[in-house]
């Protein structure tokens, strides 16, 4: 089944992109490599060439073999739905997001580029159930406005997720600048996440032990293709080892709740001490810190209560390592 979401879990977006360089093979093979990773999603792009760039522009050539078409498009959502892994799209245009809602995908992404698209943000917002943003090449005036377009237009903060990230691929450590995630939380009152185009995993990592919600990455099938994203993309063996890593960051994180585990409690009972005879001590006997001493195992008188034994008469004998008892 399609892994559901819980707010203790990482949701991992596997970024296809534009990796599959326009074949519908190479795009079903990403997708097979999200899905043995145990990415939550594998996202890939929807656009017009002629909707996104001028034909003058020296990008057109390039993204129009780039272009999936309305039938390929559908034929990977059947693809993910038989390998049971949720497809996920950004949509460059508002005939594209048009296209994406008719065929029941409501889950959308919103590119670092359409930030400042806000028609297409009233448009995702009337009818998206989850919207994942990117703020690269943003300012976090830039970023409220995006959230208010989308909160008037009708999607609340709760079915938002604002991702931090740097537009560059890849990413050097030094531009990550990761506490800007942590300034978007807490300004903004979002959920928060980060799109990572580093080439190492500590990114990722940091962020999901500062909260992020959401790590999107790219992937490929082999960083020496030819295309614009394989150079800051993750081949099949180290996204798998990624995803692992992240889910252990999740493990280890734990709760905000400080209290023994189970096994600490078993523990605890060896290791913490109790009131014991540091030699015979004879009923009538006052307990003094010369007669008594704190051993492990717990079990009698705790040891922070030590201070509350010394000066009573006893009412037993004791042997020495005896517990003592009042």
């Amino acid at each position: 089944m399609v892994r559901k979401f819980t707010n203790n879990k990482t949701i991992i977006i596997a970024e296809a992109g534009v990796n599959h360089n326009g074949d519908i093979t190479l795009a079903k093979k990403l997708i097979d490599v999200a899905k043995n990773a145990g990415a939550d999603f594998v996202k890939f792009q929807s656009f017009k060439t002629e909707n996104l760039v001028k034909k003058s522009n020296s990008q057109f050539k390039m993204l129009k073999k780039l272009e999936i078409s309305e039938n390929d498009t559908i034929n990977l959502i059947k693809y993910c739905k038989k390998k049971k892994i949720n497809f996920l799209s950004t949509p460059f245009d508002l005939e594209s997001l048009k296209f994406l809602f008719k065929k029941k995908i409501f889950n959308i992404k919103i590119s670092s580029g359409e930030i400042t698209h806000l028609e297409l943000l009233k448009q995702v917002a009337k009818r998206a159930n989850k919207i994942f943003i990117s703020t690269g090449m943003s300012n976090l005036p830039e970023i409220q406005l995006a959230i208010k377009t989308l909160n008037d237009n009708g999607a609340y903060k709760k079915k938002i997720t604002v991702l931090h990230c740097h537009t560059s691929y890849p990413t050097m450590l030094k531009d990550v600048n990761l506490l800007a995630m942590m300034t978007i939380k807490n300004k903004l009152k979002v959920n928060v996440g980060y799109s990572d185009h580093t080439l190492n995993n500590e990114t990722a990592i940091a962020a999901v032990a500062l909260g992020a919600k959401v790590i999107e990455k790219h992937i490929t099938l082999s960083r020496k293709l030819i295309g614009p994203d394989h150079k800051a993309s993750m081949e099949p063996d180290k996204f798998k080892k990624f995803v692992a890593l992240i889910r252990n960051t999740e493990k280890l994180m734990g709760s905000s709740i400080k209290r023994p585990s189970k096994i600490e409690i078993k523990m605890r009972k060896k290791v913490r001490k109790s009131v014991v005879a540091r030699r015979n001590i004879y009923k009538g006997e006052v307990f003094t810190v010369k007669n008594t001493i704190c051993k492990r195992p717990e079990g009698g008188i705790s040891s922070k209560n030590w201070s509350k034994v010394i000066g009573k008469k006893s009412k037993f004998n004791f042997r020495t390592d005896d517990q003592i008892k009042l």
